[in-house]
């Protein structure tokens, strides 16, 4: 079967403006499905687009698989940065009879992506479809750091044989999923009101990563190691503040600012280990004057300049353009190593692999903030190191 088999074309007709586009608006520099499907096998392309045409499993937020073509429409309009794009639009996958058939062509398109060195990106539909992502990384045989953008856990109390997942409980699926892949996850602007307590204690006994929303405010830089340890990305609308993006059923007064949003996806675009990212939950229903759509276009935008301005320092090569920094803590037992990469100024941390764990690296690699450095050499440990080696046990 042949990956346009599960496509859709986009009606160009419909999104192009009747004077058409500007040579350097993206609308004429993206190779688009409508007459026919993009050659991704001859010149294969950086970046692939993907509409979700399904959200029966969106939680109070039914018409958010209307969104890819409002957002296309905001972001044809677009014109390119100073670099050569290479970005094609595959077009929409259709819901399925069922959901799990959608998460079934989801799985498969994400994952023959992946393995091309395509990077996709997910458009529309609920966020229960991060499932469908999460499990296209299956067959890469490998552990996987999953990010989360939202405002809430989604870990609602669900019945574990369910085949199906929603928008509310996708990640009790992910966590309990066999053979389990995944490494580390993460959230990024959780707002304490919004979750439960028992979550709360639930992430700390996993060793995974949760930030608060107040932890970013004015200072949305810490929020780029945590990202660029991300293999995937799920975004939730929602996790923007309602009167930045009012298009989604469950918007919330406070959240993350516009411009707050376009500087994580754009941190998500520069990280070389990123490969695929998904946004969901806008509903064009809720929509003032396409606000949201233009929003997430721009949103959009700075992903892709991120994408064409990565620094290719990870994995740390060569040696020579990295410098080591080693530390010791105060009673001298352990001592710790961080790496600077001198291209980009970012920091890594080592954390050893317990003895017999792997027998082929020595250490994990863990993005880092130069203030994890600096806890170091003032002779303490720092709460990441700790964590990373709990889940390497």
């Amino acid at each position: 079967m042949s990956l346009a088999d599960f496509f859709s074309p986009v009606n160009l007709d419909k999104l192009t403006p009747k004077a058409g586009f500007y040579s350097s608006q993206l609308g004429n520099l993206i190779d688009i499905h409508s007459a026919s499907f993009p050659d991704i096998e001859g010149q294969t392309p950086d970046i692939a687009l993907i509409g979700i045409l399904d959200d029966r499993h969106a939680q109070n937020n039914q018409g958010c698989a209307l969104s890819p073509d409002y957002i296309r429409e905001k972001f044809y309009s677009l014109y390119s940065g100073p670099y050569q794009v290479k970005i094609a639009d595959l077009g929409n996958i259709k819901a399925g009879e069922k959901v799990s058939d959608t998460y079934a062509a989801v799985k498969l398109v994400v994952s023959d992506l992946v393995r091309k060195n395509i990077m996709p990106v997910i458009l529309g539909g609920g966020q229960d479809i991060t499932y469908a992502q999460y499990l296209a990384y299956e067959k890469l045989e490998q552990k996987v750091d999953l990010v989360v953008i939202d405002s809430h856990f989604d870990l609602d109390e669900t019945d574990e044989d369910s085949i199906e997942a929603t928008s509310g409980n996708y990640l009790n699926k992910i966590f309990l999923h066999q053979p389990n892949y995944l490494f580390n996850y993460s959230n990024i602007g959780y707002q304490t009101y919004f979750v439960n307590q028992d979550s709360l204690r639930v992430m700390e006994k996993l060793y995974f990563d949760v930030h608060r929303l107040g932890d970013f405010s004015g200072k949305v830089h810490i929020a780029e190691p945590i990202i660029r340890n991300a293999n995937l990305i799920s975004f939730d609308i929602s996790a923007i503040r309602s009167s930045d993006a009012c298009a989604n059923g469950n918007a919330t007064p406070n959240g993350f600012y516009g411009e707050e949003a376009c500087q994580i996806m754009r941190y998500a675009g520069m990280s070389d280990k990123l490969s695929s990212i998904g946004l969901y939950e806008f509903n064009p229903a809720f929509d003032q004057n396409g606000q949201t759509a233009t929003l997430l276009a721009q949103m959009l935008w700075y992903l892709t300049d991120g994408y064409y301005n990565r620094k290719k320092d990870f994995p740390l090569q060569p040696k020579s353009q990295y410098l080591i920094y080693k530390t010791s803590l105060k009673n001298n037992q352990h001592e710790l190593v961080f790496v600077k990469s001198k291209k980009s100024d970012r920091w890594w941390m080592q954390v050893p692999y317990p003895v017999g764990v792997s027998k082929n690296e020595r250490f994990h690699l863990v993005p880092c903030q130069y203030e994890d450095y600096q806890v170091a050499v003032s002779g303490e440990m720092p709460d990441l190191w700790w964590r990373t080696y709990q889940k390497l046990v």
